[in-house]
């Protein structure tokens, strides 16, 4: 069970520096960007929107790598074992959407829970962030 554990933190550990290196690095060239602030604002979104997607990517390789060794469990319903089914999944929790039509069996069930709870985390934190750099310079507007 040790070894869930470190696997999890890692991957957890990953994905939380990932989003922290996208935001910093918008937040450095937003303000540098010579374009009407709305326009910048929704530079910032598209690249949150793809530190989330990276993020989602990292636990789908997870998934789909845990899937095929013996003692991570598996994941069972609609589907076929393919790294985009893991993708598929990955997204659903990630976003706290939840799963239904695939289900995860054994110790793989904890990497579902951490994701659920990272992905939660990191879209208040960019929401939050998003929202200061609209009110940073709302009076531009």
């Amino acid at each position: 069970m040790f070894y869930v554990l470190i696997v999890n933190t890692l991957l957890v550990a990953a994905t939380v520096m990932l989003h922290y290196e996208f935001l910093h690095r918008i937040m450095r060239y937003l303000p540098k960007m010579k374009i009407k602030h709305s326009y910048r604002i929704v530079f910032g979104i598209f690249g949150a929107l793809t530190a989330h997607i990276c993020e989602i990517w990292i636990f789908a390789f997870a998934y789909y790598v845990m899937n095929r060794v013996e003692g991570w469990g598996s994941l069972v319903g609609n589907f076929n074992g393919s790294l985009m089914d893991s993708a598929y999944f990955s997204f659903t929790v990630y976003t706290t959407v939840g799963f239904g039509d695939i289900e995860p069996l054994g110790p793989l069930r904890y990497l579902t829970g951490i994701e659920s709870l990272t992905g939660l985390v990191l879209i208040t934190w960019t929401a939050s962030f998003l929202y200061f750099e609209m009110q940073r310079h709302w009076h531009n507007v």
